[in-house]
């Protein structure tokens, strides 16, 4: 089975969870079920919290009742495959619970593995041969491992890892925006004058300007990056960003660094871009958070939410456009 663009291929299910922190991006935590349908290449990987020991059956059975259809969606899949992080006692039951309610609904369940500490236990042999019970120790320094660096692939070490490359920053670096802002408003109030035309001209011109610099290399000053921010307010900038912007790491990147640095209030368009990025490149863990801080900022930030019901639907990144299209039908609080 190989994932996508040919970049790993694994033989055992030590090899699989080796590759699952290079497909989601992070290493999940104990407590965590990580899902992945194949059809050869894996097409669709999700992570989710299992619930806590002692936890009423309904809150399971609500998981799974949630995952199901999200998974249909990804159809053509010839098979799936189920690995919980923790312990057995909290573990084993919960994967059980799943794997049975797939392979009832038609989908075939090919791998239950438990991950404990550096150990993986595949539920489904028990030939001491391939599967001691003592589990199979993982390799750090495994060929799949080794594969994942020399593509370019990285793993974080957790989810707060993630959320920490669009954190706000704070200090002085945050007093220097603060002022830049204060300047930008007042340089765009001067513009507005001239009317909407030439906000969206400025608009433009910012962040083909931005863009440009970021992709040479360069990072936007301070009153550079205040000066787009207050412009991407503007929808029809905001979504001009969205064009403009491409699915690699280094856009991705760009609208994570705009993020961390831009005021509160003007977090939510340069959120939404980065989580669009991050969508589109592949990255659902990264883009569902950056979706979050732009509806933390403004619950009515319309696109934002649309990406992130799309995100938990377990849409393709096809859905790009039709997402777009969707919020520009509708204008208002976008």
């Amino acid at each position: 089975m190989s994932f996508p663009d040919n970049k790993l291929t694994v033989r055992t299910p030590a090899d699989l969870v080796t590759a699952v922190p290079y497909i989601l991006r992070f290493r999940p935590g104990d407590g965590s079920i990580v899902l992945l349908a194949s059809n050869r290449r894996v097409v669709f990987a999700a992570r989710g919290d299992l619930p806590a020991p002692g936890a009423p059956a309904s809150h399971l059975l609500d998981l799974t009742a949630n995952l199901i259809p999200v998974v249909r969606r990804q159809q053509p899949i010839t098979h799936i495959m189920l690995t919980g992080y923790g312990n057995a006692d909290h573990v084993d039951p919960a994967l059980r619970t799943i794997g049975e309610a797939f392979i009832a609904s038609g989908m075939p369940v090919r791998a239950l593995l438990r991950v404990t500490g550096t150990r993986v236990f595949n539920l489904d042999c028990d030939n001491p041969a391939c599967c001691p019970l003592e589990g199979t120790p993982l390799d750090p320094t495994s060929l799949v491992a080794v594969q994942a660096t020399a593509a370019g692939l990285v793993a974080l070490p957790d989810r707060a890892a993630v959320a920490a490359r669009f954190a706000p920053v704070d200090g002085p670096a945050r007093d220097g925006i603060r002022r830049a802002t204060r300047a930008a408003t007042a340089r765009l109030k001067t513009v507005r004058a001239a009317g909407d035309a030439a906000v969206d001209e400025a608009g433009a011109q910012a962040v083909r300007d931005a863009l440009r610099q970021h992709d040479d290399g360069k990072r936007l000053t301070d009153d550079e990056l205040a000066w787009l921010t207050l412009l991407l307010k503007r929808p029809s900038v905001r979504d001009l960003a969205a064009d403009l912007t491409q699915p690699h790491d280094r856009h991705v990147t760009f609208w994570a660094d705009i993020t961390r640095r831009a005021e509160e209030a003007l977090v939510p368009a340069p959120a939404t871009l980065l989580a669009l990025a991050a969508w589109r490149c592949g990255d659902g863990a990264l883009a569902s958070m950056a979706a979050n801080r732009a509806l933390q900022v403004d619950p009515a930030y319309q696109l934002a939410d649309l990406l992130l019901q799309a995100l938990h639907a377990g849409l393709p990144p096809s859905a790009f456009e039709q997402a777009i299209a969707s919020a520009r039908t509708n204008p208002s609080h976008q």
